[in-house]
C-alpha cells in the first residue's frame, strides 16, 4: 500500500507550558473504503525543553604559585555564575569543579 512520510514541527510559547502534545491525523479520501477506521492515529509525546544555561566564572588571580618552603600565597577566590538565559524552568542542577 502506498505510505505518506511528513514531519510536524511545533513551536511553544513561554508563558504555556506543557509535559504532553497531542496530535490527531486523519487520512480522507472521495473514494469508498472497506476499512476507513485505520484511517485514523492519535498520537501523544511527551514534550522536553532545551536548557539555556550559560556559565560564567570570574577570579581575582589568573596564576597561582605553591613555593616549597609552605609559605601561603595570597588568598584565591573564584566566583562561578550559571545563568538560565532561557524561559523555561530548570531542576536538578548539577555543577562538578576540580582544582
Amino acid at each position: 500500500p502506498p505510505q505518506v512520510s511528513f514531519t510536524l514541527e511545533l513551536e511553544f510559547s513561554c508563558s504555556v507550558l506543557l509535559d504532553r502534545a497531542e496530535v490527531t491525523l486523519e487520512a480522507t479520501s472521495d473514494s469508498t473504503e472497506a476499512t476507513p477506521e485505520d484511517n485514523v492515529v492519535q498520537l501523544s509525546v511527551p514534550i522536553r525543553y532545551e536548557p539555556d544555561l550559560f556559565l560564567s566564572s570570574d577570579t581575582n588571580l589568573q596564576r597561582y604559585e605553591l613555593h616549597a618552603l609552605g609559605t601561603p600565597g595570597p588568598e584565591f577566590t573564584t566566583t562561578v555564575k550559571v545563568q538560565n538565559l532561557g524561559c523555561y524552568p530548570v531542576q536538578n542542577v548539577t555543577l562538578h569543579m576540580a582544582l
